[in-house]
């Protein structure tokens, strides 16, 4: 299931997309006592920080996942985990502590920190049978249609076992990094996209109306939905 909203502001974006996240961190933690959720970086990381602290939750019971991370350190600018430390969490905004973000292993070469991480997951969701069902990944899209660290035409699209992957030819710098594959994608409950600016639509038109194969259009929940969250400018080619 596939839910397009396309809205008139980038600002209008950010408060559609912090009120469905607003929704299902509540809706999850009425119901399991706990909001998994995957951010992903780039522009996510200014929406989150303008629009998280207007929402109403119970941030104690967030746990908050990376849906790829560059393997550098998290004081380098390419680390999407220091990113929303910087932008989120030193503004005392949102009252979340460090604890609640589950990251990378520091200081070790991409296939132990996505091992690492795999396992990090595991501990966070006891007597998994197959794939953890995160309540919510926020994804975005790269200008080539990659998603995560999920690049067109790379060998970790066919991936069906590990849940996170290793990379270290990312054709996008820096080349090192560790990204969940689309069996975790797609067990999801929801995923999100929320994007804004004419740059992009070119791609959402080549996602959305053309259907064509690329990695962002392969995330398709089994038992969940995708959601994309549009400005007038990214969505100019989708019919009302």
């Amino acid at each position: 299931m596939v839910d397009v909203v396309v809205l008139n502001t980038k600002e209008q974006v950010i408060s559609k997309l912090c009120e469905v996240i607003e929704s299902s961190a509540n809706e999850n933690i009425e119901i399991n006592g706990v909001f998994n959720i995957g951010f992903s970086g780039g522009s996510l990381v200014s929406f989150l920080a303008t629009g998280l602290p207007n929402i109403k939750t119970d941030f104690s019971k967030w746990r908050i996942f990376f849906c790829d991370e560059r393997v550098v350190p998290e004081d380098d600018p390419d680390s999407t985990y220091g990113s929303y430390k910087k932008n989120l969490l030193d503004s005392g905004k949102v009252s979340l502590n460090l604890e609640q973000f589950i990251t990378i292993k520091q200081g070790v070469a991409a296939d132990e920190a996505a091992v690492d991480y795999a396992q990090k997951i595991l501990r966070c969701f006891p007597g998994v049978a197959d794939v953890p069902v995160f309540d919510m990944l926020l994804l975005g899209m790269g200008p080539d249609g990659h998603t995560c660290s999920l690049f067109p035409g790379h060998p970790l699209l066919d991936e069906k076992t590990k849940w996170i992957a290793p990379i270290t030819d990312s054709p996008k710098p820096p080349p090192s990094r560790v990204t969940m594959t689309f069996p975790v994608l797609n067990h999801a409950k929801m995923c999100v996209f929320a994007t804004a600016g004419k740059e992009k639509a070119d791609m959402v038109r080549r996602i959305l109306v053309e259907k064509e194969d690329l990695p962002a259009a392969q995330v398709k929940p089994v038992n969940g939905k995708v959601v994309w969250i549009l400005d007038k400018d990214a969505g100019m080619h989708i019919k009302a």
